[in-house]
């Protein structure tokens, strides 16, 4: 995914007396400036792209008017952390670009943290490798059994992934989440939108994402026996509330498996 640039050059020569304004400025002078701007305009870019894991995703998870879930959780990592409390001390993290949420996570106090990415890892960066040479990161296919023990987790969070699966994998794909999990699992997901499917999608993912409604999800759950964690839910939005925090996904709170 291509990384969009900020524009800083606007505030250049808004005024009278701005950088292109006096008629009297030699040829040389103004080509001397176009040259000083245009560097100043590629600092910036690679300035914005060695940000770190939370500037870059901040970029990524905004294409062509999407908005990717996994962004929204870096943005809901102190509203979890609230309603959570010491279930956060050991996460799962499943979904694109979990490099980043991962490195978010581990910022965190008295938190453990690990990740799956269930798509191939393209231009993964430096630090990203790192987290996967250690084994914090692994790409899996979670459409098989993760390679967990029951409850190796207290926590699972999921953004995205299940938006590329059909019916048929998601009977075992999100059981095998929940199975894994000791305190619950926590569900970011898109809203329905009316987007045609993108070809890169569909070569990178295998299908188009789909983008299902809370009463779709809300049967769905029931049809595999899995019950919402109400206790967890009413204190994520109690959360949200004073922190003025309004989501931009799904997000579903589950039990875990007992």
């Amino acid at each position: 995914m291509s990384r969009r640039p900020g524009n800083p050059a606007r505030r250049f020569g808004d005024n009278g007396g701005g950088l292109f304004s006096s008629k009297s400025r030699s040829p040389p002078v103004l080509s001397i400036a176009l040259v000083v701007m245009g560097g100043l305009l590629v600092i910036g870019y690679f300035y914005r792209g060695s940000g770190g894991f939370g500037s870059r995703l901040d970029s990524v998870s905004r294409l062509e008017g999407d908005y990717l879930c996994s962004g929204e959780v870096q943005q809901a990592i102190p509203i979890l952390q609230k309603a959570y409390g010491d279930s956060m001390h050991k996460v799962l993290h499943v979904g694109p670009d979990t490099c980043y949420v991962v490195s978010k996570l581990l910022k965190e106090e008295e938190t453990e943290a690990w990740g799956i990415e269930p798509y191939d890892i393209e231009e993964a960066d430096s630090s990203c490798k790192a987290l996967i040479h250690r084994g914090s990161v692994r790409v899996a296919d979670i459409k098989f059994p993760l390679p967990y023990r029951p409850k190796s987790f207290s926590l699972v969070i999921v953004s995205d992934a299940l938006d590329y699966l059909s019916p048929r994998y998601l009977n075992k794909t999100l059981p095998d989440l929940v199975r894994v999990s000791s305190d619950g699992i926590v569900i970011f997901t898109g809203f329905p939108t009316a987007q045609k499917a993108k070809v890169a999608d569909v070569s990178k993912f295998g299908r188009a994402a789909k983008m299902r409604s809370s009463s779709w999800w809300d049967k769905f759950f029931l049809q595999i026996n899995l019950e919402e964690n109400e206790a967890a839910s009413k204190k994520f939005e109690q959360a949200s509330t004073k922190s003025s925090y309004i989501p931009k996904c799904q997000i579903f709170h589950l039990k875990s498996l007992h």
